[in-house]
């Protein structure tokens, strides 16, 4: 019995500081959130009224968008009629807003010719609206039409998908003229940015769909050898040049790309548009130093807390309550593990409303010990000794403690269940927290207890004997019957 009972307590502490030692090992720590890491809220609002399934598909590309940039644990959720977007620990925070609130329809069209900069004409001088010439498509690159530098590009947001276009190159003072939209970027299939094995600059590789396979091969006979450019919201994001008359469903977009130009596009290609036109509202940046201070004053506020508690368990329970500390120990060891694993792996973040599940999680933890340690007083003092009450004590307490964890575990999963953001993280961590309070209070408090009261060297001990923290004699080492201590009172 004393053998099963140190595997087991011997093994929690093994697997416990394992997994502890293990995500170390790897580097791995947990993810901060919005508010412990800084990052950017935006909130965005539907230009017109749309049906609900319409706003529910934005979300869902915007979901796709985000998690293509690599964020660790986005919200992104529907509330009321606007859309919520928090990405923590977001660098280029430009770039990430630009990327996912792209709304415009992606397009293929013809490149006809290539036009200079636009230059306003003089002051006093009324402008002309002139409609971009139709050209031939242009084999490769050309020089530009001196004749359109007082042409204006076509306004963003106007309906010319079927219309001749001139329209500005992403990061160039290159303008396109381009003919009426052939394919739109339902034909992607998927599309990523590679470097080749054989060297050379970033390109994009793209698949088609098998719809949209023969259209593309369709498309790349009429275009051979010409320029088809990708147009998104107004914008050319690339013009290549059409070097093949088939692709069998796939290809590359070679040119000038660096690394972030290549995944851009490689992002807009694979997730096309949104469905629905969104107006954003408002920016809200979170600086990393008052994510700092966020987290400084969440971890001091759980020490302070968590310090107390200890102090309080081994004056109260003196073996009984170092007993209580090392599980809370445990509990820490193997959630640390959990979480920062679940970081990297899942992009599960740690934010303040997490902080406070965790928090609240100790209570419950201890409240599990509270419960065990005081049937082990009823035990007492109905007359039995510390050695047979320990693990009676235990089965008697341990339906409570599983019973009320498990009202708390419910509670917990019905709240993730059903909402959203900062309360979601909340009841995630006092989740975890509930279960892992479980598995340690059977695995390892139990079998300690157990060897801890079956020891006169520690029942008996002066100030940390279990019988002093019990409010218990020692047990006597004549037979008879034991003898009956009185109630102790907490100092």
């Amino acid at each position: 019995m004393r053998r099963r009972l140190m595997v087991w307590a011997i093994g929690t502490v093994v697997v416990c500081l394992g997994a502890l030692g293990a995500v170390i090992g790897l580097g791995y720590s947990p993810a901060l959130g919005l508010d412990l890491q800084g990052g950017v809220s935006v909130v965005y609002k539907p230009a017109h009224q749309v049906p609900q399934d319409q706003l529910d598909q934005a979300i869902s590309i915007i979901r796709n968008r985000v998690d293509a940039l690599g964020v660790a644990e986005p919200n992104i959720a529907r509330q009321g009629g606007n859309i919520i977007i928090q990405l923590p620990g977001v660098k280029d925070q430009q770039r990430a807003i630009q990327i996912v609130g792209q709304t415009a329809q992606l397009f293929f069209r013809p490149v006809l010719c290539t036009a200079p900069p636009f230059t306003p004409p003089p002051p006093g001088q009324p402008g002309q609206l002139v409609a971009p010439p139709s050209c031939s498509p242009t084999a490769g690159a050309s020089s530009p039409d001196p004749a359109l530098a007082n042409t204006p590009s076509t306004p963003k947001g106007s309906d010319v998908s079927q219309s001749n276009v001139l329209l500005p190159q992403i990061n160039s003072t290159t303008r396109y003229v381009l003919g009426p939209a052939i394919l739109n970027g339902s034909i992607i299939k998927n599309a990523s940015a590679a470097v080749p094995q054989n060297g050379g600059g970033w390109q994009v590789n793209f698949t088609l769909t098998s719809s949209g396979s023969p259209k593309f091969d369709q498309l790349a006979q009429q275009y051979y050898q010409k320029q088809v450019a990708i147009e998104l919201d107004g914008t050319v994001q690339s013009a290549p040049t059409i070097n093949a008359q088939s692709f069998g469903g796939q290809g590359q977009i070679t040119g000038s790309f660096n690394e972030s130009s290549a995944k851009n596009l490689a992002l807009i290609l694979r997730y096309g548009a949104l469905p629905v036109q969104l107006n954003q509202q408002t920016v809200t940046t979170v600086s990393p130093t008052l994510g700092r201070d966020s987290l400084h004053a969440g971890l001091v506020a759980g020490l302070v807390g968590l310090g107390l508690v200890m102090l309080y368990m081994i004056a109260y329970y003196r073996a009984l309550g170092v007993i209580v500390v090392a599980g809370l120990g445990l509990t820490a060891a193997l959630l640390w593990a959990i979480v920062s694993y679940l970081g990297h792996s899942n992009g599960l973040a740690l934010d303040l409303s997490g902080v406070i599940g965790i928090i609240v999680s100790i209570g419950i933890t201890v409240d599990s010990y509270v419960v065990y340690f005081e049937r082990l007083k009823d035990e007492i003092r109905s007359g039995k000794t510390i050695r047979s009450s320990v693990d009676r004590g235990f089965r008697s307490a341990f339906r409570t403690v599983l019973a009320a964890d498990a009202v708390s575990f419910i509670g917990a999963a019905i709240l993730y269940w059903l909402s959203v953001g900062a309360v979601r993280g909340f009841a995630f961590y006092l989740g975890l927290s509930t279960l892992l309070d479980v598995i340690i209070t059977y695995t390892f408090t139990r079998p300690m207890v157990v060897m801890v009261g079956r020891n006169r060297l520690f029942t008996e001990a002066r100030w940390l004997g279990v019988a002093r923290g019990l409010a218990s004699t020692p047990e006597p080492k004549a037979d008879g019957a034991p003898t009956r201590a009185p109630a102790r009172t907490p100092v």
